[in-house]
Parts: structure tokens; sequence; C-alpha cells
């Protein structure tokens, strides 16, 4: 099984072939959100790559929600679905405003 992946639109499709997925990554527009609040910038990108763990018993994780700088720097989420991201994201940015809001309390 390929542990390697391009997006549909917002669907995630396998890719067998080396050189189709490191072509597609190279040009392929895979952010799904990026925002800033404060210092704090969050982005959620499609991977590309299943980032659960290797015994793990769930779908593919192939998007990340990263948080960097301000007080939850390095915060980070990993999703299944397009759709899961999104909320994601917002749920993150909700955390995130929070977080500023009792920094700055």
């Amino acid at each position: 099984m390929s542990d390697r992946y391009k997006l549909d639109g917002h669907e995630t499709v396998v890719v067998h072939d080396l050189i189709e997925w490191a072509t597609w990554m190279e040009s392929a527009e895979r952010a799904v959100c990026k925002d800033q609040i404060g210092d704090s910038k969050v982005s959620t990108v499609f991977l590309g790559l299943d980032h659960a763990a290797p015994s793990a018993v769930t779908p593919p994780l192939l998007f990340e929600t990263m948080v960097f700088g301000g007080p939850m720097d390095d915060e980070c989420r990993h999703y299944a679905t397009w759709g899961q991201a999104e909320a994601g994201h917002a749920e993150m940015m909700a955390e995130v405003q929070a977080a500023i809001g009792k920094a700055a309390g």
C-alpha cells in the first residue's frame, strides 16, 4: 500500500508512482487555511503523507494545523479529510484567540 497521496479537488487520492507524487507536490496548492492573530500564525495544509502512527487503526492523517509564534507556538494537530482540517483550523483559531486573551489579561 502507498503512503503517498495527492488532492483531486478536496478529495485525497492514493498515488503509487513516486515521480507523479513528487511532481504534484512540487506545484500543487496545498493550503487549506492560513490566518494570523497577533503574533500567532495558524496554518492548515495538506501534507501528502500519512502522519498516523504506524500501528494506528485510523484513516490516513494527511492534513496538519500548526501554530507559529505566540502562546501556542508549535501546537500541532492532524486530520484525515479536508472538512476535518477546515473545522480543526477554526477550532485552533478559537483556542489561539483565547490563549492570547489569557496572556494579555
